[in-house]
């Protein structure tokens, strides 16, 4: 999955609970434990907002792949908290209504999800996607809503049915039926890579000497 070192040693240390880091102050001032959990759920950290860009890309990109035309953002669409969805497609995805989609990525690490991680597989991504489905509900009576959330550790919320028909779609286009467990494993080496960035993020970036 050509998975540089660094991450591949965090994506097992964090399935394994091994200490990753000494502790120490992250650059927003909170205290950093050696495993690394508050460099996940840091609201200054820039990978935060970039790794969603990336997820929604490959959304975009699977869609094209597809051959269905989509745009990212679209103008005029706003959810209940006056945010826009991530992306529109262009002609109608299932019974005559287009499909808007919104990204999420939650870490089950997180004080608030911990509890409900610990219980069952995937449940921190089911909660989000309820939530997600809440915020949209005025988008869903005229287009077909699909959250696309995934757990940091990459349990995917239930859209299984959604993303097999991105593959066999996909798959149509490109000849070669493996193209859903390559969309499966392009969210997975995605996640991977950037745990290991928002863990670098929690430390205290020191300006050059001039």
């Amino acid at each position: 999955m050509r998975l540089d070192d660094e991450a591949v040693s965090v994506a097992i240390g964090l399935r394994l609970g091994l200490e990753i880091f000494v502790p120490h102050q992250c650059h927003c001032g909170a205290q950093v434990d050696a495993f690394g959990r508050h460099g996940f759920v840091c609201k200054k950290a820039p990978g935060r907002s970039i790794r969603h860009q990336a997820l929604d890309d490959l959304v975009a990109r699977a869609l094209s792949a597809a051959g269905i035309p989509s745009s990212k953002e679209p103008q005029g669409l706003c959810r209940s908290d006056a945010k826009r969805p991530d992306g529109l497609t262009l002609v109608p995805w299932q019974s005559g209504k287009s499909l808007v989609w919104d990204v999420m990525v939650v870490c089950p690490l997180a004080d608030s999800y911990v509890a409900s991680a610990s219980r069952e597989a995937s449940s921190v991504a089911e909660l989000a996607t309820s939530k997600k489905i809440d915020k949209c509900t005025g988008l869903a009576t005229v287009y077909h809503l699909q959250p696309i959330v995934v757990e940091m550790l990459c349990p995917i919320n239930g859209c299984l049915l959604f993303s097999f028909c991105f593959g066999e779609y996909i798959s149509q286009c490109s000849g070669d039926e493996r193209e859903m467990a390559f969309l499966f494993q392009r969210i997975y080496d995605l996640m991977q890579r950037y745990d290991s960035i928002l863990l670098h993020e929690s430390f205290i970036r020191e300006d050059c000497p001039e």
